[in-house]
């Protein structure tokens, strides 16, 4: 499934082709994505692009009446073509501008294409997000305080996109190894100075995939349909049995909370 850093990448791909650029139309071969496309989208023609931002994993590209938004879903991506092509089977809308189409696949078809009234922000999708990983709301504190009293495995609660979005699977692995964090500890019983480090963790391994395109390991790539590298620097993700980069220990997999966690037992407490 494309996470934050895949999702970011793409934004920065499609933003300049649409950025300032007036739809001439949205067409939609097929409605049966997650949730059917609501015909509201086709009323995105005419309107000049005002601006493309990522919030947690959804793409919201901002129009003068409303904004489209865009959920890559398990296996989706967006390409930018600058020249004609016909559709093929799971290519299941366009977003056509003058200089190109923004072209949409989902083999599986659990992406999205909404329609939002303004303000974005009050959709039920997005209103009740925690803070972006990556923005100055997000720290140590605010994990510290949220986690008080909370018993379930920290690797849960960094991954809970009501405490911070984007943090999926292979990212929280990689930053609780990072910070020393056992994945299985209580996240209440994590100290505030033991947070401020995987907050830490956190932006860095978030920022480092994204400057490598994200993280290919089965459907991901970019908006130009090239993939992402950072799978070439995962520390402990997919690695079990292989030894820990720093004691040389055999890296462990366990299922917490039916996705699969990796980790060092000597490094991580």
């Amino acid at each position: 499934m494309p996470e934050l850093p895949e999702v970011e990448t793409t934004v920065r791909g499609i933003a300049p082709w649409l950025e300032g650029a007036v739809i001439g139309r949205v067409e939609v071969r097929d409605r049966r994505l997650r949730w059917p496309v609501p015909v509201a989208v086709e009323g995105a023609a005419g309107q000049a692009v005002r601006g493309v931002r990522r919030r947690a994993k959804y793409i919201l590209i901002e129009l003068e009446t409303g904004s489209l938004m865009i959920h890559l879903g398990m296996s989706g991506s967006l390409r930018v073509l600058t020249e004609s092509a016909r559709p093929r089977k799971h290519e299941h809308f366009d977003i056509k501008l003058p200089d190109c189409t923004i072209r949409y696949s989902d083999p599986r078809r659990f992406g999205s294409l909404l329609w939002l009234e303004p303000p974005a922000e009050d959709h039920p999708l997005l209103c009740s997000l925690g803070p972006e990983p990556l923005s100055e709301g997000f720290g140590g504190d605010w994990l510290h305080a949220l986690s008080r009293g909370r018993k379930a495995a920290v690797k849960h609660f960094i991954m809970d996109g009501r405490v911070v979005v984007g943090v999926g699977n292979i990212y929280a692995s990689e930053a609780l190894y990072m910070a020393g964090v056992h994945p299985l500890r209580a996240a209440g019983r994590v100290s505030k100075a033991r947070y401020e480090g995987l907050a830490v963790a956190i932006r860095d391994v978030l920022e480092r995939a994204i400057r490598q395109g994200g993280t290919t390991l089965r459907d991901y790539s970019g908006s130009g349909g090239q993939p992402g590298y950072f799978a070439q620097e995962l520390l402990v993700y997919g690695r079990a049995g292989e030894p820990c980069f720093q004691c040389g220990t055999a890296i462990r997999q366990k299922v917490i909370g039916q996705r699969s966690s990796y980790y060092c037992v000597r490094c991580q407490r």
